[in-house]
């Protein structure tokens, strides 16, 4: 059995859910076996899980759960885990997921491959997984041979897709431990598709020169429908806000489309973004370093190429 953790912030499935459960309900294929999804604490229309794939959707409904805890959810879902005898565990590779992983590996003596990025393949019975490495310069593929494995998924590595239909929720009683840390208060953006998520991307950094103009790009993010994001230069100078930080040490993300503008394109910056599908990149240095990982660069001057670029866009969704 694929056991499928089905993260819901706040009580609301996302796509990093349904991303999952697609991905579980593929390996269960590989594999010759069923994919359930579990949720932990609050949670609305869990049902909606079977539609990607779930054969069963249990949920756990204990208050404790409620408020994230590493210990007491890594505790339940290893619980059930043994409850259920799966013998693979899906988590996203979210911040929940990250802090997850490690601690389910130990609890269920299991091998761990964090970061997969795309569906496994099986060869004498055995899963083996690929994920990029040397910050995405190269592909890994590994090989779990523990009797119980747990991957965590990237996110958009694998696309939602609907195989099935809404299903029972069913209740499930596992031991929860009391958390150790109470969350008093929790402050999340709203309205906006998390970087993680999100397909479309537009990025700036030092080039815009004062943080007044950044007018022009939340223009062009508007008209695109994507999500805002920035260089840590630009984070650590408080033009933007550290949740809009992607790069090596900030939030790695891997959009269909990424257009970074003003951005020279350093190492640390390209680790946490060159898994997007498309790169395009607007710098009036034709020797900027982005341009060599680009799928498409502009050379000039970003005060005038983004509002034509964005005036361009609005023409045509115009006509389409």
């Amino acid at each position: 059995m694929v056991l499928v953790f089905a993260e819901s912030p706040n009580g609301h499935l996302k796509k990093a859910a349904f991303e999952a459960v697609t991905y579980g309900k593929k390996a269960a294929d590989l594999l010759g076996t069923s994919c359930v999804a579990l949720c932990l604490g609050d949670v609305e229309n869990a049902g909606v899980l079977g539609s990607f794939g779930a054969s069963n959707v249990y949920h756990v409904a204990n208050s404790t759960l409620n408020s994230f805890d590493s210990q007491s959810y890594s505790a339940a879902i290893a619980a059930a885990v043994e409850k259920l005898g799966a013998t693979l565990v899906i988590l996203s590779h979210s911040s929940t997921g990250k802090s997850l992983a490690g601690r389910l590996a130990v609890k269920l003596n299991a091998g761990l491959v964090s970061g997969a990025s795309s569906i496994p393949s099986v060869e004498g019975g055995k899963i083996r997984v690929s994920k990029g490495v040397y910050s995405g310069k190269a592909i890994a593929e590994y090989e779990i041979n523990s009797p119980v494995q747990v991957i965590s998924l990237m996110g958009n590595a694998v696309k939602p897709i609907k195989s099935g239909n809404e299903v029972a929720v069913e209740s499930l009683e596992v031991t929860v431990p009391n958390n150790r840390v109470t969350v008093k208060s929790s402050k999340t953006q709203e309205g906006i598709v998390p970087l993680p998520e999100a397909e479309l991307v537009v990025s700036a950094g030092r080039g815009m020169k004062d943080p007044s103009n950044w007018g022009i790009v939340e223009e062009l993010a508007d008209t695109l429908g994507a999500t805002l994001a920035c260089s840590r230069p630009v984070a650590d100078s408080d033009w933007r806000p550290h949740h809009e930080h992607v790069g090596q040490t900030g939030i790695a993300i891997r959009p269909n489309l990424y257009i970074a503008i003003g951005i020279s394109g350093a190492i640390q910056h390209l680790a946490g973004v060159n898994n997007s599908k498309v790169i395009v990149v607007i710098n009036k240095d034709p020797e900027a370093p982005f341009f060599k990982a680009a799928d498409y660069g502009v050379v000039g001057d970003l005060f005038e190429v983004v509002p034509r670029l964005n005036e361009a866009f609005k023409q045509f969704k115009a006509n389409n």
